[in-house]
């Protein structure tokens, strides 16, 4: 009688603790998932990229630039359910930003235009990864936004300002000075230097 009382006592006790484990486990599950709201809701308010137009003359020039519109294409396109989508939205970003130093038309391959992106791309890459972690770095994530609209909005300042210049007139016999002064073109000198020698 006594183990009887006692086998029942281990089953009723091994039955509430299970039940306590699921109770808790589903206590957990209702956390993550507020968790995961409020960081899509974080996330989902401040996806916005405000990509301003160009001047018409710049982008007369950048129309053929095809990597530069499908970066624009994609990032007008704002994800709208899932946190996954955003993470698969910010690695795509990310390959459209590396993308964009393929092509650029012959008037801004220039440094200061290659320097640009490549800090867009770094941007973009940074958020990204924030993105994509096991445990998602919303704030991270939040702060890097502006910053992307930041370079890219000096980009296009860049894009312009080689424009201006170009439209800028030059005087009679400028591009003659430039090409004297420009020491990179310089003959150099066939005779060999003396050599001094101490008697």
């Amino acid at each position: 009688m006594k183990f009887q009382s006692l086998v029942l006592l281990i089953v009723s006790l091994l039955l509430f603790s299970c039940q306590d484990e699921n109770k808790i486990r589903l206590i957990e599950q209702q956390k993550e998932a507020k968790k995961k709201e409020v960081i899509f809701n974080n996330i989902n308010r401040a996806w916005v990229f405000n990509i301003r137009p160009l001047d018409p003359t710049v982008q007369g020039k950048i129309n053929n630039w095809m990597e530069w519109r499908s970066f624009l294409t994609e990032i007008n396109q704002k994800p709208k359910s899932t946190i996954g989508a955003f993470q698969k939205k910010a690695k795509v970003l990310s390959k459209k930003a590396a993308e964009l130093k393929f092509n650029i038309p012959y008037e801004f391959n220039k440094p200061q235009i290659i320097s640009r992106i490549s800090v867009i791309e770094t941007k973009i890459k940074s958020m990204s990864l924030f993105i994509n972690l096991n445990q998602v770095q919303d704030a991270k994530v939040v702060k890097s936004i502006p910053e992307i609209n930041q370079e890219i909005v000096s980009l296009q300042l860049q894009l312009e300002e080689i424009v201006r210049r170009s439209q800028i007139p030059r005087e009679s016999g400028e591009p003659d000075r430039i090409q004297i002064l420009d020491t990179t073109r310089a003959i150099p000198n066939s005779v060999p230097p003396k050599k001094f020698s101490i008697e």
